[in-house]
């Protein structure tokens, strides 16, 4: 299994956020996680797709494009997901609540080039992924209620982790494709390894590395403690 390191810049310093996702990546980071917040469907506003686009050309990593994750906590969601299609997403995940269509708005990112992803709050059912699960690239388990950054680790997202985990392989067995399993939310190096054995493969942090002084030593400490998970 490949584990990627994927640092929220919702944590990183805005007035030089080019240079800080060059750093980050520089660092030793997979992803470049993106988090878009409307102030309706969750408390607080961020960035929109001209951030986004302004970010592609910093996201490069051993002299290639990284990969962009855009996680859309945005309602009604498939207005947006075109213009962040067209400043340079790779990945676009949103929550099913804010969908009148799940199925629907998972075939709209995949018609404009990106991955797509289904992101599950705390108190989100697994039933939202029973009929779809052929049209993900991700599944994104929030560890936190989503709205703000800094927040602590809810432990019930290793129940869930383990019971998505499941599902995957349960649906790689039957002929389906990779599926990524990140987890967002209060990730650190004192807890990564749990979540790695519950079974995430992807990881957003944001303050845990943005608020670290050394994000190449924070990133490898999150590896060691992976690799021994």
């Amino acid at each position: 299994m490949a584990f990627r390191i994927a640092p929220s810049i919702l944590s990183a310093d805005f007035a030089r956020l080019g240079e800080e996702v060059r750093t980050v990546l520089a660092a030793g980071a997979d992803v470049v996680h993106f988090d878009v917040m409307d102030n309706h469907y969750v408390p607080n506003l961020t960035v929109g797709p001209m951030v986004c686009e302004a970010v592609r050309p910093h996201a490069v990593k051993d002299g290639r494009p990284a990969p962009i994750d855009v996680h859309l906590m945005v309602s009604p969601v498939d207005r947006i997901v075109p213009d962040f299609a067209r400043a340079g997403a790779n990945i676009i995940s949103f929550h099913p609540e804010a969908s009148m269509h799940v199925h629907r708005t998972l075939g709209l990112i995949r018609e404009h080039g990106c991955k797509a992803g289904l992101v599950l709050n705390p108190g989100t059912p697994l039933h939202y992924l029973d009929h779809v699960m052929h049209e993900l690239d991700l599944i994104l388990v929030m560890s936190v209620n989503p709205g703000f950054g800094g927040q602590k680790f809810i432990s019930g997202a290793l129940d869930k982790l383990s019971a998505i985990r499941a599902r995957i392989d349960a649906h790689r067995a039957a002929g389906g494709g990779d599926i990524w399993l990140e987890v967002d939310g209060g990730v650190k190096v004192d807890n990564i390894g749990a979540i790695a054995r519950a079974g995430a493969d992807t990881f957003v942090a944001g303050s845990a590395i943005f608020g670290a002084p050394d994000y190449a030593a924070v990133i490898a400490a999150m590896r060691s403690e992976i690799s021994r998970a």
